[in-house]
């Protein structure tokens, strides 16, 4: 299964370039800051770093690409939504150019949400470590909200 098959996720805001493997209830992503980003002209200008809101996204896409992997057939018509971030820790910035490689691992599933712990490290360094949760939302749930 492809990153586009696996989530509705596409450029400009796919921000998972290629996923290394996924073993048992774990994914590693990977994905490289594109020095030619816009984002970077105004965040911040004389010392541009990735924010690390985007580096949570990839990181939630990350899983959005296990939950399609692990729960094949619950993900059909239906999309991954962020419910729930706890915890997130920045600790090294994401500069442009930067290749940053994420690992997802999946904790436990109660009902329609799916429980997570996320870290993007740069050269080995932790640039984000967090927790978090997606839920399994049906389009037809997401077009009459």
């Amino acid at each position: 299964m492809t990153i586009t098959e696996a989530i509705p996720h596409r450029p400009p805001f796919l921000l998972v370039d290629e996923v290394i493997a996924i073993e048992g209830n774990t994914i590693r992503t990977r994905r490289r800051a594109d020095p030619a980003d816009p984002v970077f002209k105004g965040h911040f200008p004389n010392n541009p770093i990735l924010p690390g809101v985007l580096v949570c996204e990839s990181l939630f896409q990350s899983a959005a690409i296990l939950m399609a992997h692990l729960l094949e057939g619950a993900m059909d018509n239906a999309v991954p939504v962020l419910t729930r971030v706890s915890n997130a820790k920045f600790k090294h910035p994401v500069k442009p150019g930067d290749t940053y490689e994420m690992e997802v691992q999946f904790k436990e599933k109660l009902s329609n949400a799916c429980f997570f712990n996320g870290v993007a490290k740069v050269n080995g360094k932790t640039a984000v470590n967090i927790e978090f949760a997606c839920a399994v939302v049906t389009n037809q749930v997401l077009n009459h909200a």
